[in-house]
């Protein structure tokens, strides 16, 4: 791996730094919502790049029920056809063994991280989720649902897009993640770094600010680089 062969750090902005936003926007969705990190039900839609950085960050965060769900349905630990990658993600999530399809991953669900498709989530399924349901549809341009849609059903919604409210975008991650990792010397990009990094981008968002329709500061927000920077240097 080029991680592991090179001495200087390898950040993928699609994979480390959506994954650190993703994961600042959940910690203050679920502030508005008054819920848990670790009671939580997940439901990530995508096993991609993207996705699978988010879930990694997801489960060294804490949470410890998420259903990873792409075109070959909710994947299982015990579904010995899976792919490598996609065996890989099974053995550490859907503990419950959920089977089937998005809609049956839902149910009960608090929280949907869409990085898959446009499309594949129906606002009409959201209600079949927990109370006061997170749904983040990040495919772009065209997201999982229609965030006017979504936000019919859910408590908070976000998207990838800049013409809706809480838009998650990984720029946020950087150049602050840069700028620490620089100033720290160095020779890796680790997931106490990334932990780090999102909780200072969820803190931008002070208690007097936060609600549904603002979860994630700013990409403009003068605070956030060097807060990441901080955080990553001390992580």
């Amino acid at each position: 791996r080029l991680r592991e062969t090179l001495d200087i750090p390898v950040f993928h902005d699609d994979q480390h730094g959506t994954a650190i936003v993703v994961l600042a926007a959940l910690t203050n969705a679920l502030r508005v919502v008054g819920k848990d990190l670790s009671s939580i039900r997940a439901v990530v839609s995508g096993a991609g790049a993207a996705g699978s950085a988010i879930v990694t960050l997801m489960l060294a965060a804490g949470v410890e029920d998420v259903v990873v769900y792409d075109r070959l349905g909710c994947l299982s630990r015990h579904d010995e056809t899976l792919p490598p990658a996609q065996r890989r993600l099974a053995e550490v999530t859907n503990p419950r063994d959920v089977r089937g399809d998005l809609r049956a991953a839902l149910d009960g669900a608090d929280v949907f991280i869409g990085v898959s498709a446009p499309g594949v989530l129906e606002a009409e399924w959201i209600p079949d989720m927990a109370e006061d349901p997170v749904v983040f549809a990040l495919a772009n341009p065209d997201p999982e649902v229609d965030p006017a849609e979504a936000a019919k059903h859910a408590a908070v919604v976000a998207s990838g897009r800049s013409d809706y409210p809480n838009q998650i975008n990984n720029v946020l991650a950087f150049p602050g993640v840069f700028r620490g990792l620089l100033d720290a010397r160095a020779t890796d990009v680790t997931v106490e770094m990334m932990l780090a990094a999102a909780e200072a981008i969820a803190g931008v968002v002070t208690d007097d600010q936060l609600n549904p329709s603002f979860i994630i500061p700013s990409v403009f927000h003068p605070d956030v680089p060097t807060a990441v920077a901080t955080a990553i240097r001390e992580g």
